[in-house]
């Protein structure tokens, strides 16, 4: 096996862990959502929904950057072979998590009646505010434990204890207040109890399986190691921070400029549409610090294949999805959130075709980041942080949740062409190959002759999705087949498949060696 295949494997294999778990969480956080948004009304899911945005951008704040500093680090020390280095970064990782976040859970706390009625002119939200203040450090430190794993190319921590556990808890907690008819101010409740329990949970594992033991000592923060991973760090936690502007600004300012009930409504199609990155999202876990580790070892050829073949993956697994969310967007909504929540139909269409372009055009933030363009990672998103702002003030008052959509739909595009012409500039990397544009042009035009057709004599309903899922399934890879868009990666790929799971797959290989 090549070294290109082998890292090809590496991430592949841990981002299929990361994406399994990612799905299960996903999975079980949207039952906890639906649970939300029906026990209480539009208004009541809305502030819920606000309240949680704001805790979020608080443990990302109080993260400091480390989220990524921490991962890219370490997988580049450990690329070098220094492993004194390595050791030296784990402890003050965790001290400055821990001190960022208990300072900014003080402030929001005593800040939070403040911050309801000033800013989104809605009393209700100072309550939530006041609970999930007490959240953020835990929030920040399972962040941050997470991040330590994965320097080590490690994502099942973050399985089991980020995507699975923690979402599982959630419902779990919501179905003693369901039952029992108790106040809806239980919910923030349940949702703080769902992050103190596997944050303590996996700090007790992290002392036990992290690679490099945690050395406690006072002197860590002094140490020139420790500042020169926060002075890397800051400008990624600039990114981040304008990165959630980006993804949050439209239910923020729906708030501010619109209604809670209006809220709701987004976040009724805004999770549903994000489904469609949750495979980018998993394979961004192990990729950047593979690609890190790569760069150390000047294997740029890699880098550059690695980002191409995993792109062509990437909207193979997740082109189906896309479909069924763009062409019945009315039928999944009312489905899973109720027929109240019907107003957000096209606002899930606008926003699966935004998601949809991101995994077309590939990991290329998390690339740039791996080779150390961190500041222009900054200044790009701030550009496109920027223009996403100035749209919702312009978009949302005349229309309403569709001009959130539109808003952050552009502000995708943009920062994603902006980073893959940098990508592009440095190293010759580009995710469009002509193994991806074929058969995605071929498969989009066989299903939508398809369903011009069948629309005349068949009304969907919601049973039929998954049947339709696989059928789209099946035209790409026909589409595949016709337009003979394989490379040698996909058989080495079948060939690491065949042999981990034991099945014999020789018929499949025959068929695609024909293809290629």
């Amino acid at each position: 096996m090549t070294s290109l295949d082998e890292s090809l494997v590496k991430i592949t294999k841990g981002a299929g862990i990361a994406f399994l778990g990612s799905l299960i969480g996903l999975f079980l956080g949207f039952i906890g959502r639906i649970m939300v948004a029906r026990y209480g009304t539009e208004s009541d899911y809305g502030v819920f929904s606000l309240a949680f945005v704001i805790l979020s951008i608080c443990a990302v704040i109080a993260t400091l950057g480390l989220e990524q500093g921490t991962t890219r680090s370490i997988a580049y020390a450990r690329g070098k072979n220094e492993v004194e280095k390595v050791q030296k970064l784990i402890l003050p990782s965790i001290q400055f998590g821990l001190l960022a976040s208990v300072s900014l859970s003080i402030v929001v706390f005593f800040t939070s009646d403040i911050i309801a009625t000033k800013i989104f002119h809605d009393a209700a939200l100072g309550f939530p505010l006041k609970i999930f203040a007490l959240g953020i450090p835990f929030f920040t430190l399972i962040n941050v434990f997470v991040s330590l794993f994965r320097g080590f190319d490690n994502v099942k921590p973050k399985v089991y204890f980020q995507d699975i556990l923690r979402n599982l808890l959630f419902p779990l907690l919501l179905l003693p207040l369901i039952f029992l008819h108790l106040p809806f101010d239980g919910v923030f409740y349940a949702l703080l109890a769902s992050l103190v329990i596997p944050c303590i949970a996996l700090i007790i594992y992290a002392t036990k399986r992290l690679p490099s033991p945690i050395r406690f000592t006072t002197k860590a923060l002094a140490n020139p190691i420790a500042k020169e991973l926060l002075f890397f760090s800051l400008p990624l936690l600039g990114i981040v921070m304008l990165q959630m502007i980006i993804a949050w600004t439209d239910t923020l300012m729906l708030g501010g400029l619109r209604s809670s009930a209006e809220v709701g409504l987004y976040n009724a199609a805004h999770p549903l549409a994000q489904f469609i990155s949750e495979p980018l999202s998993a394979m961004l876990l192990i990729y950047m610090p593979v690609a890190a580790g790569l760069y150390a070892q000047g294997s740029t050829h890699e880098i550059r294949k690695n980002f191409s073949i995993l792109t062509k993956w990437l909207c193979s697994a997740t082109l189906p999805f896309f479909l069924i969310l763009f062409l019945f967007p009315e039928i999944v909504i009312s489905s899973l959130f109720g027929i109240n929540y019907t107003p957000a139909t096209n606002t899930l269409r606008i926003l699966s075709l935004g998601f949809m372009i991101n995994n077309l055009l590939g990991p290329n933030g998390a690339t740039l980041i791996a080779v150390g363009k961190s500041q222009f990672m900054m200044w790009a998103t701030l550009a496109t942080a920027v223009l996403n702002v100035g749209l919702n003030i312009a978009l949302i008052p005349p229309l309403g949740i569709e001009g959130a959509a539109i808003a952050s739909v552009a502000a995708i595009i943009s920062i994603n062409l902006i980073r893959c012409w940098k990508l592009y500039s440095l190293s010759g990397a580009q995710p469009l190959s002509k193994n991806l544009i074929k058969p995605t042009l071929v498969s989009l035009a066989l299903v939508f002759v398809i369903q011009f057709i069948l629309s005349k004599f068949v009304t969907a309903t919601w049973w039929m999705l998954p049947l339709l899922l696989i059928f789209y399934y099946g035209v790409y890879g026909l589409a595949i087949l016709l337009t003979k868009s394989f490379d040698k990666e996909d058989i080495s790929m079948l060939l690491m498949i065949e042999k981990r799971v034991g099945v014999d797959l020789s018929s499949i290989k025959k068929i695609l060696r024909r293809f290629l």
